[in-house]
């Protein structure tokens, strides 16, 4: 049986949609005020690597949890540590996640801001270690986890797909075509993504990828800090609400209208919200750093370096083999190095099995306190 779509994919921007309602427009002011304070916070951490990395990490714990790979931080970090025994299946989702977020930056670089659909199939080849492409045969639909019944049926052919995705690929990089605020714009590119469906596993992780990479495109953010996953996994039954009811009422012009609103509204407050939560996370991990290296200048002063400073702040836990490579000295010395953090009090040394690490635990302390509050005003919206 070949499968009809049960939305036609609109031009984007939608026609007759009013996207400067005082409502929205009062969520656009707050977005954009919260999105500056983040990107300015961001700014002040002197190693830009510390934050991206760090804070990758908790966005691919986020994102991967919106699709039920549920692992915990001590499991996410140890799974950073690069020993292959500890990686625990979802583990390794998450860090494929924050591989392809990390390849996909790295790309815009090099291509001077562009965020091309090349760059959107290097991403899904990375998250899924696969080397396919977008999808080429029919039969997708999307069904209720619970009951089973199919909730939407995207474009089916390979022709369909590839076409759509040229069209969208055209809409996020040329701005000549809309003239919409590039968060609203960023919310219909979200949306358009997620409808056209373009691979077989994987659009909801590269969807909220293509989120972020988007903001750094549009100049609001200088690297993709922004933990956008953590709100939408709360808010798991709104996103796909909203998001679904753009499409039942395509064919009710008023009440399409009003889905469109509802849709751009969640993800300004979403946007705003993540980027306030980024700022507490991103100021106390820049206290902390300071408290840090002032230790290290008073109790160790013969270690203290900045790059040694970095090492602890970019990995929560670290080994000996990554202080040796940071820092560019020997094993020897580097295990010196942290045994004497060890004995100061610094870093916790750690020892599973053969394996030996260090702990920094009061930046692990940080996040994971940052994590349980957002979980507890979650539960108070």
């Amino acid at each position: 049986m070949i499968l009809q779509p049960s939305y036609v994919i609109p031009d984007l921007p939608p026609s007759g949609v009013n996207f400067e309602t005082p409502e929205l427009l009062k969520a656009l002011v707050s977005a954009h005020r919260h999105l500056a304070e983040l990107k300015g916070y961001a700014a002040s951490i002197p190693n830009q690597a510390i934050l991206i990395n760090t804070l990758v990490l908790q966005e691919a714990k986020a994102s991967s949890a919106v699709e039920s790979y549920v692992t915990t931080q001590d499991e996410l970090f140890q799974a950073d540590l690069h020993i292959a025994e500890w990686v625990s299946s979802a583990a390794k989702e998450v860090s494929r996640y924050r591989e392809a977020l990390m390849l996909g930056f790295n790309m815009m670089r090099q291509q001077q801001g562009i965020l091309s659909n090349g760059t959107l199939l290097a991403l899904f080849q990375s998250l899924k270690n696969s080397s396919e492409t977008f999808r080429t045969t029919g039969g997708t639909v999307l069904k209720n986890e619970k009951t089973g019944a199919t909730v939407f049926v995207p474009p089916q052919s390979g022709e369909q797909v590839q076409s759509h995705m040229q069209v969208l690929g055209q809409f996020i990089n040329d701005d000549a075509l809309c003239e919409l605020d590039p968060i609203i714009k960023m919310a219909l590119i979200h949306h358009q993504f997620e409808s056209i469906h373009p691979f077989s596993d994987g659009n909801g992780r590269i969807g909220r990828i293509l989120c972020v990479l988007y903001l750094v495109h549009a100049g609001l953010l200088d690297a993709p800090v922004l933990y956008l996953s953590r709100h939408i996994n709360q808010k798991k039954g709104d996103y796909y609400r909203l998001l679904q009811a753009v499409r039942d009422t395509s064919n009710d012009a008023a009440a399409n209208v009003a889905s469109w609103q509802a849709w751009v509204l969640f993800m300004l407050n979403a946007v705003s919200q993540t980027a306030q939560q980024t700022v507490q996370l991103v100021g106390g991990m820049r206290d902390l750093m300071v408290t840090t290296k002032r230790r290290l200048r008073e109790e160790t002063p013969n270690l203290y370096t900045q790059d040694l400073l970095n090492n602890l702040f970019r990995h929560p836990y670290t080994r000996i083999e990554f202080v040796q490579r940071d820092l560019g000295v020997t094993r020897q010395t580097a295990a010196r190095y942290l045994r004497q953090l060890a004995q100061a009090g610094i870093v916790r040394e750690q020892s599973q099995g053969k394996h030996l690490y260090f702990v920094n635990e009061p930046l692990v302390q940080l996040l994971m306190q940052g994590e349980q509050e957002l979980d507890a005003s979650s539960e108070h919206n």
